[in-house]
């Protein structure tokens, strides 16, 4: 991979972040049902490419870095309890995809 790509991705990405730190009406239960990721699972593959690269970085400062505050803070502001028509759904959507 070319340094011109590496750049563009990080780009792309730092994009996908902000879009989602804007778009805290999209929870990440809609997230899981229609993408099949959320950004707990984008926290959890940052973390991962650090370690792979012999960086260790926990779970909460992942988290931090995709959410843009501490997650604790983001979800008591943003997150409100899955509906039960959100559980049916992502129950489903994980049936679709096992």
């Amino acid at each position: 991979m070319s340094d011109l790509e590496t750049e563009l991705e990080a780009a792309a990405f730092r994009r996908l972040l902000e879009h989602l730190r804007t778009r805290t009406d999209v929870q990440n239960i809609d997230l899981m049902i229609t993408g099949g990721f959320c950004r707990n699972c984008l926290a959890d593959w940052y973390r991962e490419a650090a370690a792979a690269r012999g960086i260790e970085l926990g779970k909460d400062a992942a988290r931090e870095r995709i959410y843009g505050e501490p997650f604790a803070e983001w979800k008591a502001k943003h997150q409100p309890e899955a509906t039960p028509e959100q559980l049916a759904a992502f129950a489903a959507a994980q049936r679709r995809h096992a």
